[in-house]
């Protein structure tokens, strides 16, 4: 893949690179910790949970999630500590929405639940498939090979500006070799499973009796009942130094810490579950969702200023970064987020991604 065009390698790049999380220039001045949380807390209402319980007992792995009234979206973090140097304009306004009740998988899809479905079903993942000539003009087919993208662990970067320079195309690269053909998941049953497209999650959901979240439903869970909080777990990213996520700790991308426990993926239940009992909702992968990504979609269904009832999504797709390309939502962030290039670990904040396309920080989690 080294030789191919830079056309082509922005076409791969696209393809499964977790809805880039573009620096938005200068963070914003930071004042009192205590007055920073105050003014963020003040753009949420409470949640307003349903009183209504599940309709019978838990599915396997699974926990009610009991819908309600909530803010959705999140203020402008720049402020606080640790906030980042976005804005998350994407996802203001914040408004109120209702969800319904409903069940959520208590983790992200593991291997060894993926390995079930592809044993079951002989299911191939779009990683595993040969590229489509027709969407690469002029590349050699010999260069056309199954693959998909992974973090490529640089020495050096010349800024933070092209994400290139921590991404590399691995031929071979699929679920159950991340890294290539000499990687491998054995002894990683309880990692989440990664390299999955939107459709491979799609099929899996459909598969197990399930579906993806919509946005809203995963924001509502991984919110945890409480609100205006930017943590799953409150109000500071470590609480009495525990970390509770799986992000980058050191100087991205070339030199990662591992103060979390983690240099890579983690298991599953490697931190506290939150409020609902699921884990996993911040850090670690990100987690297709249902819906198309659109810049402008809170905007656009918050105008009236009522609350709205189980929002499905826009109908189409639009990124101001990639005008041309459909995107659909992710959540959660990944391993590789931190507060020098993408705190959207953050609840609230959102992600993008081609649904034609995996990478090795993304995963997902069904509902029923």
């Amino acid at each position: 893949m080294g030789m191919l065009k830079d056309r082509n390698w922005r076409k791969h790049w696209r393809r499964a690179v977790f809805g880039v999380c573009i620096l938005a220039g200068c963070g914003a001045p930071v004042f009192g910790e205590a007055d920073a949380l105050a003014d963020f807390r003040a753009a949420f209402a409470p949640t307003v949970e349903s009183t209504e319980g599940p309709p019978g007992e838990a599915p396997p792995g699974m926990v009610w999630v009991p819908g309600g009234e909530f803010s959705m979206g999140i203020a402008d973090p720049r402020a606080l500590q640790r906030g980042g140097r976005e804005a998350m304009e994407d996802a203001r306004p914040v408004h109120r929405v209702r969800v319904d009740g409903f069940w959520m998988a208590k983790t992200p899809v593991t291997n060894r639940e993926f390995a079930e479905f592809v044993d079951a079903t002989g299911y191939v993942t779009v990683a595993e498939r040969r590229p489509d000539p027709e969407d690469f003009p002029g590349v050699p087919e010999e260069y056309l090979v199954p693959g998909s993208l992974v973090f490529s662990d640089p020495r050096e970067v010349e800024g933070l500006g092209d994400y290139r320079q921590w991404w590399r195309w691995a031929p071979g690269a699929y679920w159950r070799r991340p890294y290539g053909p000499d990687s491998s998941v054995e002894g990683k049953d309880e990692y989440p499973v990664v390299h999955v497209a939107w459709a491979d999650a799609a099929a899996y959901a459909e598969w197990a009796g399930g579906r993806l979240p919509t946005e809203a439903e995963w924001e509502f869970a991984a919110r945890g009942g409480l609100s205006g909080k930017p943590y799953p777990w409150g109000e500071e990213l470590i609480p009495d130094g525990d970390w509770r996520a799986n992000t980058w700790q050191g100087r991205f991308p070339v030199e990662n810490t591992a103060e979390d426990g983690h240099e890579g993926l983690a298991p599953v239940k490697a931190y506290p579950p939150n409020g609902y009992g699921l884990y996993g909702m911040a850090g670690n992968v990100w987690e297709w969702c249902a819906d198309w990504y659109h810049a402008r979609a809170y905007r656009m269904r918050a105008e009236d200023g009522e609350a709205v009832d189980n929002p499905r999504g826009p109908e189409k797709s639009y990124d101001p970064a990639d005008p041309r390309t459909p995107k659909r939502s992710t959540r959660g962030g990944s391993f590789l987020c931190t507060d020098q290039y993408c705190t959207r670990y953050m609840v609230g904040t959102r992600g993008r991604s081609e649904p034609d396309s995996g990478a090795v920080h993304i995963g997902f989690r069904i509902v029923k």
